[in-house]
C-alpha cells in the first residue's frame, strides 16, 4: 500500500465519525447556504492541521496540555449552547422553519465554520496528534504523500456531505420536516454539549489531584 492510499483511508476513518462540525456541514447543504465556503473551510482547515501535526507533532505534543484542552472545552461549550439556544428560538419563530427563508450573513457563517473547527479539541486529537504519532518515524518523502492522502480524504468527505445535503434538500420542502431537522439538531448538540461538559468536569477534577 503506497502511502497516499495509507493517509487517505486513516483519514477518512477518523473523519467519518458523526460530530458537531459535521451536523453543521450537512444544515449549510440542506439550508443551500454558502455550502462550497464552508466545505472550503473545514477541508483547508483539516489539510493545515493534518501537515501540522505530521511535521510539528513533538512540538505541538509539548504545548497542547491539559490547562489548554480545558481552556478549549469551555469555550466550545459556551459556543455550543449559544449555538442550541439560536436553535430553539428558531423553533417558535415560523420564519425560519424553513431553512431556505433564514439566510445568514457571510460573516456568521465563516464564523461559526471556524468556531465548529477550531474550538472542539477532538479536531486537534484526530489531525495533529493522532496522524502526527501514526507518521512520526516516515521519511520525509512518504510523510507528504501520507498528508496529501488525509486531506484529499477530508476534501472528498466535506463536499460530498454539503451536496449530498444540498442535493436532497430538494425532498424536504415540508416545514414539519425542516422543523423536525431542527429539532434533531438541538437533541445531538445537546448530547454533545453532555460530554464536552463531562470533559470538563474531569479535567478540573484531575487538577484537584494533584
Amino acid at each position: 500500500m503506497s502511502f497516499l492510499t495509507l493517509g487517505f483511508f486513516t483519514g477518512l476513518s477518523l473523519i467519518l465519525a458523526i460530530g458537531a462540525q459535521n451536523i453543521f456541514v450537512i444544515e449549510q447543504g440542506l439550508k443551500k447556504q454558502y455550502v462550497f465556503l464552508v466545505c472550503l473551510i473545514c477541508s483547508i482547515s483539516d489539510l493545515i492541521l493534518i501537515f501540522l501535526g505530521i511535521f510539528l507533532f513533538e512540538y505541538f505534543k509539548f504545548y497542547f496540555t491539559e490547562n489548554v484542552q480545558l481552556i478549549f472545552n469551555i469555550l466550545l461549550l459556551i459556543f455550543l449552547i449559544y449555538f442550541i439556544y439560536s436553535k430553539i428560538r428558531s423553533l417558535y419563530n415560523r420564519s425560519d422553519i424553513n431553512f431556505g427563508n433564514n439566510i445568514l450573513s457571510l460573516k456568521n457563517i465563516i464564523v461559526k465554520t471556524l468556531g465548529f473547527t477550531y474550538l472542539n479539541p477532538h479536531v486537534y486529537s484526530d489531525t495533529v496528534f493522532f496522524l502526527g504519532n501514526f507518521s512520526k518515524n516516515f521519511l520525509i518523502t512518504n510523510k507528504y504523500f501520507f498528508g496529501i492522502g488525509a486531506s484529499i480524504a477530508s476534501f472528498l468527505f466535506f463536499f460530498s456531505l454539503g451536496y449530498l445535503a444540498k442535493f436532497f434538500s430538494n425532498y424536504l420542502i415540508n416545514s414539519n420536516v425542516w422543523k423536525g431537522i431542527n429539532f434533531f439538531i438541538i437533541i445531538f448538540m445537546t448530547v454533545l454539549s453532555s460530554y464536552v461538559f463531562l470533559d470538563i468536569v474531569d479535567l478540573i477534577f484531575h487538577f484537584t489531584k494533584y
